[in-house]
């Protein structure tokens, strides 16, 4: 935003190979995330007045659709047409895992890897900032809420399904995590693409009631 309050465009980024599907602010620092065609994740920050590429996370197997960071901004999910969703940890140089850094630059790696729970491509993913919960939005028609496990490491978390709804008809949950609102974003000449996202001041044990309707 410029003095007299309007926006201009300060970089143009050009990393990701292939068009990109969703980017999202770290919550507390001017850092950046995207999601691709490409099957990457890629973040960026400013360095000496432009933004650059400062890491690109490879793992998925197909198109990344979302990401989504945690409340400390030391995690990241993200999700993907190979129906898995992956957790990614920041480690910054000198860490007590002797995680390998390049310089000074911190380095992100999966240290979870959700699969085997969705039929079809994961369009969404959100984390709530209450609970530390994951829920994601699938092209089955379901919303899965995912709870991490107390006992787990937090170099290797594990998270459990602890709310899931059936596809094609309402169905009522019982989670810990509240769920203020879900929709789906239609865009012309493509798929159907479910979205969800959590709400910051609802009650931690709430009554969601699915499935998300589609807007035509």
């Amino acid at each position: 935003v410029d003095e007299e309050e309007e926006y201009e465009c300060v970089s143009v980024l050009n990393s990701h190979t292939q068009d990109v599907k969703h980017v999202v602010w770290h919550p507390n620092q001017e850092l950046l995330a995207s999601a691709s065609y490409d099957d990457t994740v890629k973040l960026y920050h400013e360095e000496e007045d432009d933004w650059v590429c400062c890491a690109t996370l490879e793992g998925h197997e197909s198109t990344v659709w979302s990401v989504a960071f945690d409340r400390s901004g030391e995690r990241l999910a993200s999700c993907s047409d190979d129906k898995t969703v992956r957790v990614w940890r920041r480690y910054k140089p000198g860490n007590e895992e002797g995680v390998a850094c390049s310089g000074t630059d911190p380095t992100w790696k999966c240290v979870c890897n959700l699969s085997g729970y969705h039929t079809r491509t994961i369009y969404d993913v959100a984390w709530c900032h209450l609970t530390g919960a994951l829920a994601t939005a699938c092209g089955d028609d379901a919303i899965r809420v995912f709870e991490e496990s107390a006992a787990s490491d937090p170099r290797q978390p594990t998270f459990g399904l602890t709310a899931h709804n059936s596809p094609g008809r309402a169905v009522t949950l019982h989670c810990s995590a509240s769920v203020l609102r879900t929709s789906v974003e239609a865009e012309p000449s493509r798929k159907k693409r479910p979205r969800v996202s959590f709400s910051r001041h609802m009650s931690l044990m709430a009554r969601a009631v699915f499935p998300v309707s589609f807007l035509e």
